[in-house]
């Protein structure tokens, strides 16, 4: 389903307007009947949080470990390429 929603009604109904979009619906922000933006979620089931994101970065580590966390195959000893 998608829903649209003029600004001031969407300042109002934002904690409502998020629960829509967790149900996987779409939201539409208008203005003056022009669509302007839209609200989409950050968490899927089968994805990770921002948070875990992050916190991968952190570690300056990849999603997953059949990523290489640097590219040191490129490059020699001193930093240049091969």
């Amino acid at each position: 389903m998608k829903v649209f929603v003029e600004i001031a009604d969407a300042a109002g109904r934002l904690e409502e307007l998020i629960d829509i979009v967790l149900r996987e619906d779409e939201v539409v922000i208008c203005r003056a009947g022009e669509p302007v933006a839209a609200i989409v979620a950050l968490v899927r089931q089968d994805q990770g949080t921002l948070d875990d994101v992050w916190a991968l970065a952190a570690r300056g580590r990849p999603a997953s470990n059949d990523q290489p966390s640097d590219h040191d195959e490129f490059y020699d000893k001193n930093g240049l390429p091969k």
